[in-house]
């Protein structure tokens, strides 16, 4: 085998190859001699047909069969000697001349090739010990912790349907459709056709729900509710909206205090080990909150301080895949980038960014996991798939099923898992600096940092 280096730019190497002829007949010699023995031909006993008449009948195929081995072979072994890895699988140009091709198939001529491929870049990597985090703290309240406490209150006691000629009170849990509008017209997010609604309870914008009280079943009626200036969808903060609400049904509170014999009900022993119990859960929401807050910090850092060209193949197919999700996203809900604020330039340029920085950033965390030896057990795979099928409520098998099925999607469950182990083992590294901050914030630095590189997510499997 003969190779000649002949594009060396960068990350891109193209190398052409040459498999003299001697050595293909040599491999489909070797070929029919193992097929000697398993070729049934009529006229032959088995194990009895002569090879010249294998050749005959099977040669052609055989030695296509034979040429795609050497090829393969030859690729890898090339790449070997070379102490190079490929980013992606390499291409193989053959030539066009379909002369010389029979005349490889017939054993008559060398077989030449120019294999194009990407090699994944050589980096240092950073010192993780200069890097510097913010660990958010925040600090409960009691009020807080009451808040929350109320709010499980509110869920999870007994409720009656009122009578026809009921109407609504404070507490009570509604079922309700309504169409929102800024201007006459309707945004995203602002209709259902039926929510359910307990009064009292804050979850829906400021001024929405005193308005519903005195409501009768079946009533229409509309609210009109300015969204907070620091609401979490920039395109709505500031603005009034008029809701045309329906109101479908009134459920009414049965006489329930909370207290120890409501935490009993709820499964707790008394009101204090449920307030506890309420207390420990917001302390893991804002836990998890805060682990969020540091891999974005921990991954601002590696990006910044990894900074070589990614290969372009792995840059297109992820850029590809973002912007299959974008465009179908898109099209799905019937509008267009200048709907979205933007131009389809410009969001181009922003996934590519994006598609870039995924990319490099992928690399760093395999160098770092490979480095030191960080790997992802099987028990850790299994909880992350049995999460992942707790996602789906009555589709449990099925979406186990697909995963048993799909190797490529089960190993798409563990880019995760090990991401999260690296980024785990950098923060260990790093200084980290407790700053407190309010739950607001840290769900606004959260949201920005989701904004920075929101892509549409896949609805299916």
């Amino acid at each position: 085998m003969q190779v000649t280096e002949t594009l060396n730019e960068g990350l891109k190497r193209k190398l052409s190859v040459t498999i003299p002829a001697k050595d293909l007949v040599s491999r489909l010699d070797a070929k029919l001699e193992e097929l000697k023995g398993k070729a049934s031909i009529k006229g032959f006993r088995p194990g009895k047909v002569p090879t010249a008449h294998l050749k005959k009948v099977y040669g052609r195929s055989a030695m296509s069969d034979v040429m795609q081995d050497a090829i393969n072979a030859s690729v890898q072994e090339s790449l070997a000697e070379r102490s190079e890895r490929a980013a992606a699988q390499p291409h193989i140009d053959f030539p066009e001349d379909q002369e010389v091709i029979n005349k490889v198939l017939d054993g008559a001529a060398d077989l030449a090739f120019d294999v194009s491929y990407e090699i994944l870049p050589t980096f240092d990597l950073m010192d993780f010990k200069k890097i510097a985090i913010d660990n958010p703290v925040v600090d409960i309240e009691d009020a807080e912790i009451e808040t929350e406490l109320k709010r499980v209150f509110l869920n999870n006691r007994e409720y009656e349907a009122r009578d026809d000629d009921g109407v609504v009170a404070d507490g009570d849990r509604l079922g309700l459709s309504f169409e929102g509008k800024i201007d006459g017209e309707a945004f995203e997010g602002g209709s259902s056709d039926h929510a359910h609604l307990i009064v009292g309870s804050g979850e829906f914008i400021p001024g929405f729900e005193e308005q519903l009280i005195g409501m009768k079943k079946g009533e229409a009626r509309d609210v009109t509710v300015t969204f907070p200036k620091d609401y979490n969808n920039e395109d709505l903060a500031g603005k009034k909206a008029v809701f045309a609400v329906n109101l479908l049904h009134i459920d009414a509170p049965k006489v329930t205090e909370l207290d120890d014999e409501f935490a009993k009900a709820v499964g707790m022993e008394n009101l204090d080990a449920l307030r506890e119990a309420v207390k420990g859960q917001m302390q893991s929401a804002l836990e998890s909150m805060g682990k969020q807050r540091i891999k974005r910090q921990v991954l601002d850092a590696l990006d910044e301080g990894h900074k070589f060209t990614a290969p372009q193949t792995l840059v297109d197919e992820e850029f590809k895949t973002i912007w299959d999700r974008v465009t179908h996203e898109i099209e799905h809900h019937g509008k267009s980038f200048e709907d979205e604020g933007t131009t389809e330039a410009k969001a181009r340029a922003q996934y590519e960014k994006i598609a870039e920085r995924r990319v490099r950033l992928g690399l760093v965390v395999a160098e770092i996991g490979n480095a030191n030896k960080i790997e992802v057990a099987e028990e850790e795979l299994q909880q992350a798939l049995i999460a992942e099928v707790r996602r789906f409520p009555g589709q449990e098998q099925q979406v186990y099923d697909y995963y048993r099925q799909n190797p490529q999607a089960v190993a798409g469950l563990r880019a995760p898992v090990f991401e999260n182990k690296v980024v785990d083992f950098v923060s260990e590294l790093a200084k980290k600096t407790d700053k407190k901050v309010t739950r607001e914030d840290l769900a606004k630095m959260i949201q920005q940092d989701e904004a920075d590189d929101e892509i549409p997510e896949e609805h299916n499997h």
